[in-house]
């Protein structure tokens, strides 16, 4: 569970421990409140990140635009050609034709944190896609599985928007190998 989880299970705790809950000292009933809307917020900027990521599996395209800010500040980059870094336009066309060109897409976000500065949420975590990556020309397909990381940015402005996304591969497998050849 993550931190803030945490401390809204001991405040309710607490809360419940005190027979009469109108004497709660009124700072402990400001911190249960950021708490909680802290937990509900971290709540809802994944399921905006979920939201993305299930693309891959709907091929719902339309989703993307409304999940992603559509401004000048918008960024992402990935260690997936072109790797410099890509505006709101050009993340969209290259997120369609990467999500359509994977089959069977199932992915897993594994151990996310969330980071909520007020209107803003950072949240990173590791990520495992994997699919059937389709070559239409050649009518043949490979399975891919890709272990990897993310950072997403939101920002709140009508509900939580991507605002900025990073993803790349990690490499334990070659890890592994050199470790196992020694």
């Amino acid at each position: 569970r993550s931190t803030s989880n945490k401390i809204l299970t001991m405040l309710i705790e607490l809360i419940f421990s005190i027979s009469n809950y109108r004497t709660i000292d009124p700072l402990i009933n400001i911190l249960f409140w950021t708490v909680l809307n802290n937990v509900l917020a971290e709540k809802e900027v994944i399921k905006v990140i979920e939201s993305f990521f299930n693309v891959g599996k709907t091929k719902n395209f339309s989703k993307l635009r409304e999940i992603q800010l559509n401004d000048s500040m918008f960024s992402s980059f990935s260690d997936v050609p072109p790797y410099n870094l890509k505006n709101y336009s050009d993340t969209i066309v290259l997120e369609e034709l990467r999500f359509s060109s994977i089959s069977d897409y199932e992915y897993k976000i594994i151990d996310p944190i969330t980071s909520i500065f007020g209107n803003v949420a950072i949240t990173k975590f590791r990520l495992m896609q994997k699919g059937m990556l389709v070559d239409n020309k050649a009518f043949t397909g490979t399975h891919i599985t890709i272990n990897g990381r993310a950072t997403f940015v939101l920002i709140m402005k009508d509900g939580w928007k991507i605002v900025h996304f990073h993803l790349d591969k990690t490499f334990e497998w070659f890890s592994l190998k050199i470790i196992s050849v020694l």
